[in-house]
């Protein structure tokens, strides 16, 4: 009985309708059941949404690109496009089951306890590892601005980066404790805010600092395509986040409008800021552009103590999915919110361990680009979308769009991942 009631949620309207237009509308009373308790409003979920889009991306952008050459603004397009469609298939699967509250929850509809499971793991592997990226980024930037500043506790050195690293922790700590969206999304109002400060500083260290943009640049860089391609997934990895975000909504309906304004935002600034980072500092940019950036300037100092404010902005939004996950699995016999206070803390002090032992911003940021943003945001929520819409039993324009860009997050997951092993297990070696 239970197979058939969720057989009547079954989706009625094609995403892809006959005149080749997105399709967007479900039933009006699946909506009514899915709105009931939603709080945020559409500006505070673009804010959330801009958040989780519109990262540490921005400053990895340019070194993607220096990485394969002008060549790969093209594949840039091609995965803003991927991961902007698949958004919307998270939305339609959300759309065909109000029981549906989560990333995992749809797995479960798709494909069971094991669809649940391995999007569970795959989405907070992913998560945990963008939010121990944000650490690693302060220590960076932290020690650019103090180059020269050590640490000394009971007769113990310890390297300013990893000390930074732990003040920084510190500082992030209150704002992990937050889990409601509609506060979240004022904290998300900052980080918004600080990646467009941090484009227009880098443009007038270009322009009005003496860097210029004399830079060329290649055409292409084959060898280096892989790890663009990776870099470029990395920058649209929120889709774990979007069914927190979508559930949050008073008005669900609206949700499409939200994917479309923040994709086209964050595409339009990644764009800039890879074409300028490019311009400017060509085949030397640093995994992180604000490395590159000389600190005696103005502009400099803006656009890296700005770059500070980003984990504070994204660490809970971040971190949230994970915690509910964990969560769930001690409700019955935990103290709700000392039991979150601890997991919190938990996860914290342990993205501080890592970020300590594997230091390498970019090339951690192109593993989880290739293993984990590409199969979380391209190559699952097609397989989902697939099974839940039955549309696989049929041969239509609609399974072949979905099965293309499925095999897209596929082939980037596969090279990528391979390309990016090798890479960090070179730098590892050197490091040693």
């Amino acid at each position: 009985m239970e197979v058939n009631k969720q057989d009547d949620y079954s989706l009625i309207i094609p995403l892809l309708v006959n005149n080749g237009d997105v399709g967007t509308k479900v039933k009006e009373e699946q909506y009514t059941n899915n709105t009931t308790t939603g709080t945020a409003s559409f500006i505070s979920t673009c804010f959330n949404a801009l958040n989780a889009l519109s990262g540490v991306g921005i400053l990895s952008i340019p070194y993607a690109l220096a990485s394969g050459g002008w060549l790969t603004l093209i594949l840039l397009l091609v995965i803003a496009s991927s991961t902007f469609f698949t958004g919307l298939l998270i939305q339609r699967c959300m759309d065909s089951d109000p029981t549906i509250r989560t990333y995992p929850d749809i797995g479960e509809r798709a494909f069971g306890k094991a669809g649940r499971t391995l999007i569970s793991i795959s989405m907070n592997i992913e998560l945990y590892l963008v939010a121990t990226g944000f650490l690693i980024l302060e220590g960076d930037n932290l020690c650019k601005l103090f180059p020269d500043i050590d640490f000394d506790i009971y007769g113990t050195r310890i390297g300013s980066k990893t000390a930074f690293i732990v003040i920084i922790a510190i500082l992030i700590l209150p704002t992990s404790l937050l889990n409601d969206m509609s506060i979240l999304s004022y904290i998300s109002a900052s980080g918004v805010l600080a990646s467009v400060i941090i484009l227009s500083s880098v443009f007038w260290a270009g322009a009005f600092d003496g860097i210029g943009f004399q830079e060329k640049g290649n055409f292409v860089k084959w060898n280096g395509v892989p790890s663009a391609i990776s870099l470029y997934a990395f920058c649209y990895c929120a889709h774990p986040v979007f069914p927190t975000l979508y559930t949050s909504m008073k008005n669900q309906r609206q949700f499409s409008k939200v994917l479309f304004f923040c994709f086209a935002f964050s595409t339009i600034t990644y764009s800039l800021m890879a074409v300028i980072g490019y311009l400017m500092f060509g085949s030397k940019v640093e995994s992180e552009i604000t490395l590159n950036l000389p600190t005696n300037k103005i502009s400099s100092r803006v656009a890296i103590f700005t770059t500070l404010v980003t984990p504070i902005a994204k660490y809970a939004l971040m971190i949230t999915p994970i915690v509910d996950t964990i969560e769930t699995q001690f409700q019955s016999f935990c103290n709700k919110r000392k039991c979150s206070f601890l997991i919190r803390t938990i996860l914290m002090t342990s993205t501080v361990v890592v970020a300590m032992f594997v230091p390498f911003f970019g090339n951690l940021m192109s593993l989880v680009g290739a293993l984990l943003s590409a199969t979380a945001s391209i190559t699952i929520p097609c397989l989902c979308y697939l099974k839940i819409s039955g549309i696989y039993k049929r041969i239509g324009m609609e399974m072949i769009i979905v099965w293309f860009v499925g095999l897209i997050g596929l082939i980037v997951t596969v090279v990528g991942t391979y390309v990016s092993l090798v890479d960090l297990k070179t730098h590892l070696f050197v490091a040693i």
